[in-house]
């Protein structure tokens, strides 16, 4: 999965949870900037989880931005791929 279908997932994800769209942009931080709280990134990790089948763990106390959020889609995405072939 590319970058820019990992971000394109995520953009999805966070406006369901009600983030405007103009706050979203792979600097952002999921709390200083998003003001998501613990279970809101829960809500981002099973969301992840239903639409493309990935384990992210988003629930540490380092805040994480969209960019590093994408690059943990990917790996997640790519582990996903190796296992399955």
């Amino acid at each position: 999965m590319d970058t820019v279908k990992a971000m394109s997932n995520l953009e999805d994800i966070l406006k369901n949870l009600g983030i405007p769209a103009e706050l979203i942009h792979p600097n952002a931080l999921l709390h200083r900037d998003l003001q998501l709280d613990s279970t809101e990134t829960i809500e981002i990790s099973l969301a992840l989880k239903r639409r493309l089948g990935i384990k992210v763990k988003l629930e540490t106390r380092q805040d994480k931005s969209l960019a590093e959020v994408c690059t943990l889609i990917e790996s997640a995405m790519s582990k996903q791929m190796e296992t399955q072939n």
